[in-house]
């Protein structure tokens, strides 16, 4: 059971929930792709009889998956921890494992949503969401996947409940 499902309100309904996108591994990938190529040309070197240099090489590849562990790990932990949540009285976000940060905002008080997207955001579908809450507070909501629907699920519950409200 998570942050969203401990703290929901009496009649309160989940709408949409959203995560973090995968590119939140890229630092992991990259170093251990580099160690990969490393240990791989360790292996030919070792083969090709390069006694001294293959071992230099396979020490410097090993030494390549000690970051891409750390970085995995803590991307991991990252995602796990992380809630992202429409229901139908608020937008909810929860950040932190042993830190924790929230951010709740209730329908009333937003007045829009900003999805931010590089190139690269776009081909892989992921983006910065931003919401604007009354008072001029910008809440970002970094490498979320799918930000353009996430918005569009948030405009649509938001829409509901003043509907609901105003009957």
């Amino acid at each position: 059971m998570g942050y969203v499902d401990k703290n929901m309100m009496e009649g309160e309904v989940l709408y949409a929930s959203g995560r973090l996108h995968w590119i939140i591994f890229s630092k992991a990938i990259a170093f251990s792709a580099a160690a990969a190529v490393l240990l791989l040309f360790a292996l030919a070197l070792h083969m090709g009889e390069n006694q001294d240099t293959a071992q230099g090489t396979f020490t410097l590849g090993f030494i390549s998956l000690l970051p891409a562990i750390w970085y995995g790990i803590e991307a991991l932990i990252r995602r796990q921890s992380t809630e992202l949540a429409v229901t139908s009285k608020r937008v909810i976000a929860k950040f932190g494992f042993i830190r924790r940060s929230t951010i709740e905002i209730n329908h009333s008080k937003v007045e829009s949503f900003h999805v931010d997207q590089s190139v690269l955001g776009r081909m892989l579908g992921f983006g910065t969401l931003n919401i604007n809450g009354t008072g001029g507070g910008i809440t970002p909501i970094p490498n979320i996947t799918d930000p353009l629907g996430f918005r569009r699920r948030a405009i649509e519950a938001i829409d509901d409940s003043q509907k609901r409200s105003s009957a």
